[in-house]
């Protein structure tokens, strides 16, 4: 114990001597007067950006308000405010010159909303800061008369009503789609069941969606049945439709029935051929007088019911199956089918409105540019890299992609990969840098992280020349080796709009110049997706690096990628369109 004491006595004299001791080579603390207020406090609002569009299938969204305040001197005060209610009030802060804050706001209902950042500093100067963000729902109809639409991508909601559909057995949700993520896929005794709102039927009646037909386990099945119970079978087809298919493993007939209250009236349709393994286009009008049943846009058969279409008691759409009010004939489950990109509506479809659904079927991504980066045809997320900005010019709409220096945009590639492919933009070329990236989907290359240039799947658009004159170029992997389309030309001192346009099919790619063929290439075998898993725009970075391709600084304006190679008909039709 004495040793003890000995040494924490020891250890206080030291701490004493030290504390005596002369500071000279130490300079004083010194207090520095922070100087008068220079400014008003900086704001920042870094989401959500001006233009903001949240796209969820709930009522009521969720957003996290972020946002920087930067003052010369302090910050005093920070108000945020949600259409002119405030939300969120601080007053207190760890950094009082630079404070970076995030607010949740759980009451973003559909429609446009005002952001107000209010910051003042300690000596009363203010700044405020606006943006203006919109909640729109999942979907919006497009076509007159539309009320329901299922795009199957990923899950069973019907969009127009935000409904999710009752299951029966176990239904599946394939990656096998002609457009987007999923599509319905039969399997054994299972379909879905979709609540129909009376206020939306009505005499005139019609549906249109994309059908691949598999035989394998039934020569007959229910498509779409929308029914009620009757006290037989012969009541039970008074009222609603039913769509339906039967035949051989070679052959299908798609038929339809529609109640009228008393009676019904038969349309006996036309044949798929099962064979071909295809997707087919299957659309459907109903009136008081008439109904016609197409197929690939074509006309293929008529019925003539003496009244208007009956729904009393139809409540639901059943999908997939005949279900409860139309299986006794065995058009049960439709086994092994595919559905996708079901449309109803309450108006009559012609023959030209039937084109214009398949026509807007093979665009699987649409970017206008008119002021965000947003996909038109689904809630694509799109990445932003570096700061790519708009062009305050465009073809059509307000506003144009205007490419910068390291910039470009960045998004998933699923629901875009198809056995053929077309692509067409507006470009007006900025030919500084000599060399470009404009459009890649490319796997990475796992041996050259740093060099990027693996060609084997996907595709490269790029462009490279001199300060006069540009060459638009395209290669193209089959899954072992690339296939090279050499372009053409662009006059870059003329400064002006050219409409650039490729397809890829299975054997051949065709660059296009304002509708005009400038070169073909030969691809054996078709495009290979393998490891394509992000599509760039306006730069090969980060998949096609080597050569120097990387960002675009040119103008990029309505950019849509297809399912299916254009014909030249086809992209001078688009051309005149915009």
């Amino acid at each position: 114990m004495k040793k003890i004491n000995k040494y924490f006595l020891g250890l206080f004299s030291l701490v004493l001597l030290l504390a005596s001791c002369d500071y000279d080579n130490i300079d004083p603390l010194t207090k520095v007067d922070p100087g008068a207020d220079a400014g008003s406090p900086e704001v920042n609002i870094n989401y959500p950006n001006e233009g903001t569009t949240i796209q969820v299938p709930e009522a009521v969204a969720s957003i996290n308000i972020r946002f920087e305040v930067v003052d010369d001197i302090e910050v005093d005060m920070i108000e945020v405010m949600v259409n002119g209610n405030q939300v969120a009030t601080f007053d207190e802060f760890l950094d009082y010159r630079i404070v970076n804050k995030q607010v949740s706001f759980d009451n973003v209902t559909n429609g446009e909303h005002t952001l107000t950042i209010n910051a003042t500093d300690i000596a009363g100067n203010t700044t405020s800061k606006t943006v203006n963000f919109s909640k729109e729902p999942p979907y919006t109809p497009k076509y007159a008369g539309e009320f329901f639409y299922m795009p199957f991508d990923g899950d069973f909601t019907e969009l127009v009503n935000i409904y999710m559909a009752d299951e029966t057995g176990s239904p599946a949700v394939s990656s096998e789609a002609y457009l987007g993520t999923g599509t319905y896929e039969g399997t054994s005794e299972s379909y879905i069941d979709v609540p129909l709102n009376q206020e939306d039927l009505g005499s005139e009646f019609s549906g249109a969606f994309w059908y691949k037909v598999n035989t394998d386990e039934a020569n007959r099945a229910g498509i779409l049945v929308a029914g009620a119970e009757g006290s037989g079978e012969a009541q039970s087809r008074q009222q609603g439709f039913r769509l339906f298919r039967e035949g051989s493993a070679e052959e299908q007939r798609i038929k339809l029935n529609v109640g009228t209250g008393t009676g019904e009236s038969w349309n006996d349709g036309g044949i798929i051929d099962v064979t071909n393994n295809e997707w087919v286009h299957i659309a459907f009008s109903i009136t008081p007088t008439e109904t016609v049943l197409y197929i690939n846009g074509m006309p293929v058969n008529t019925g003539a019911p003496t009244a208007a279409i009956d729904w009393t008691g139809v409540e639901q759409l059943t999908v997939g199956a005949g279900g409860e009010t139309f299986s006794y004939w065995d058009h049960k489950s439709d086994i092994g089918s595919n559905i996708d990109e079901l449309r109803l509506f309450n108006t009559a479809l012609a023959q030209e409105d039937i084109q214009q659904l398949i026509n807007a079927s093979s665009i699987t991504l649409d970017m206008p540019f008119n002021g965000d980066y947003r996909d038109m045809v689904s809630n694509r997320e799109v990445i932003e890299v570096g700061s790519p900005g708009f062009a305050g010019e465009s073809v059509e709409g307000n506003n144009a992609y205007a490419g910068a220096e390291g910039s470009y945009l960045q998004l998933p590639s699923e629901g875009l990969l198809s056995e053929e492919f077309s692509a067409t933009f507006w470009y007006k070329i900025n030919a500084d840098p000599n060399r470009a990236g404009i459009i890649v989907v490319s796997p990475e290359d796992e041996d050259n992280p740093d060099a990027q240039n693996n060609r084997t799947s996907g595709f490269r658009l790029f462009r490279e020349g001199g300060a006069d004159s540009q060459t638009i170029k395209l290669n193209v992997g089959n899954g072992t080796s690339d296939s090279w389309n050499d372009g053409g030309a662009i006059d870059a001192t003329l400064g002006e709009w050219v409409h650039v346009a490729f397809t890829i099919s299975n054997s051949e790619t065709v660059i296009y110049f304002d509708g005009e063929p400038v070169n073909t290439g030969t691809v054996s075998g078709g495009i290979d997706w393998t490891g394509t898993d992000i599509v760039s725009i306006m730069s090969g970075a980060p998949r096609f690096t080597e050569w120097g391709h990387l960002a675009d600084q040119s103008y990029m304006d309505n950019l849509r990628f297809y399912n299916k190679a254009l014909t030249e008909d086809e992209i001078e039709a688009i051309i005149i369109a915009e």
